[in-house]
């Protein structure tokens, strides 16, 4: 039994290893000339001081995000206090 006899695939639907690689390869390229370009920002950023406000901004949503957790916490376990007392 060879390897092709094996796979669910039609033979037309089969592609092979190489051409694979190369649609990987097309399809990624772009991507990597997108994050060289990226430096470029960012040391815009540090020269004006904006870098620090991005900063604040994702600490102050991490922030956020973490006390709407405690709140949430906080909230079940009341409600599962209530459903326990219920029973």
């Amino acid at each position: 039994m060879n390897r092709q006899d094996r796979t669910f695939l039609p033979q037309n639907l089969r592609l092979s290893f190489s051409l694979k690689k190369l649609l990987f390869i097309v399809a990624f390229l772009p991507l990597s000339q997108l994050l060289w370009g990226q430096s470029e920002s960012s040391d815009f950023m540090r020269s004006t001081g904006k870098i620090y406000v991005v900063v604040a901004v994702i600490i102050a949503i991490f922030i956020g995000i973490v006390l709407f957790l405690i709140f949430l916490d906080r909230k079940l376990t009341k409600l599962e206090n209530q459903i326990k007392e219920h029973d």
